[in-house]
């Protein structure tokens, strides 16, 4: 990517998503090269692709979730110092409910902790919880 190219909703609706193959590399191969630090390197590698990209407002994060074959995000509940979103749709319960690998969503809450920093000017930390049963993930941005 050259240095003055940032992400942004129009210029990624142009990419081939290859779904499978994102998860093989994220779920397999990447753990097996970063070992146990590999959901603590995710979430920052989150919070760089993040920095890499012009986002302007709660809208556009849904739009950049949907392209990047995220899910859906909803801002569900917010409060004085947390936010609480849910991340929904086929490709969150595909993922779910798979048997091949442990996943978890340290990517996208990475991503979202930086994105909700530019947006609001404060410090955010994300976590995921994962509910199988509703087909969902709860993510609960908390003010630092």
């Amino acid at each position: 990517m050259k240095e003055s190219t940032k992400l942004t909703t129009s210029n990624i609706s142009s990419l081939v998503g290859a779904g499978a193959g994102f998860d093989l590399m994220r779920y397999y191969t990447l753990p097996d090269f970063l070992g146990k630090d590999a959901p603590y390197l995710l979430y920052y590698m989150g919070k760089n692709m993040a920095r890499q990209t012009e986002i302007h407002s709660f809208e556009e994060l849904y739009e950049f979730f949907q392209y990047m074959g995220w899910g859906d995000l909803t801002l569900v509940k917010e409060k004085k110092k947390e936010m609480n979103f849910i991340l929904t749709g086929h490709i969150i319960e595909k993922r779910l409910n798979q048997k091949l690998f442990e996943i978890d969503f340290r990517l996208e809450c990475g991503f979202l902790a930086e994105i909700i920093h530019n947006l609001t000017e404060n410090t955010y930390e994300c976590f995921e919880e994962k509910n199988k049963k509703e087909n969902l993930v709860e993510i609960k941005a908390l003010k630092g």
